[in-house]
């Protein structure tokens, strides 16, 4: 009796060991990249989800500034003295000391961007609780010439010195205040 219940079973596997060593066609090729495709892209639109998770909740909880997560890839709202601008980042890339960015401002509505100079922070994100790590954060100024033509947008380069794209959790824009057009020039007495 226990020869006529492994018997089939053996003959079955010689069949389908048979089968796996037979070449694949081009179609189960095709069918394997689509899902190879498919699966990078479902990781890179949770890790987006996530990012912006994140990014909603930094500006959830911040009275001053605005959080721009790069992986969000989304832009923010962010009030000021100077009305409401809108903010994105584009271009995160390395560079030999740390990375790279542009950081996108436009003005909301059909009004140009003044002349500005905010402060930028940026640093890494705790992996476990998604929070800024601001002990190793670094800063810059950046200024906002006025234009000769009213412009409704600008994309300013940042250098983000000391930390790898990868390693890039958030940047932070505050203390955005408005730059006067002109020098003053005494009176000629």
């Amino acid at each position: 009796m226990i020869r006529t219940v492994w018997a089939p079973m053996a003959m079955s596997l010689v069949f389908l060991s048979g089968c796996s060593s037979t070449p694949s066609t081009p179609k189960v090729n095709k069918l394997h990249q689509e899902v190879s495709q498919l699966n990078q892209q479902m990781q890179h639109l949770t890790s987006q989800a996530s990012a912006l998770e994140i990014q909603g909740q930094l500006n959830s909880h911040s009275q001053q500034g605005a959080w721009l997560v790069p992986q969000a890839n989304t832009p923010v709202e962010l009030q000021t003295q100077l009305g409401t601008l809108r903010l994105s980042l584009s271009r995160v890339e390395g560079e030999a000391n740390g990375s790279r960015a542009n950081l996108n401002i436009r003005a909301t509505g059909d009004q140009p961007i003044p002349a500005l100079r905010a402060t930028v922070v940026w640093g890494e994100l705790d992996p476990a609780s998604g929070k800024p790590l601001n002990a190793d954060s670094l800063n810059q100024t950046i200024d906002v010439p006025a234009a000769l033509l009213p412009q409704t947008s600008v994309s300013v380069p940042l250098r983000l010195s000391g930390i790898t794209p990868d390693q890039l959790g958030y940047i932070r824009v505050h203390d955005v205040v408005g730059e006067s057009a002109a020098p003053t020039v005494p009176a000629a007495q």
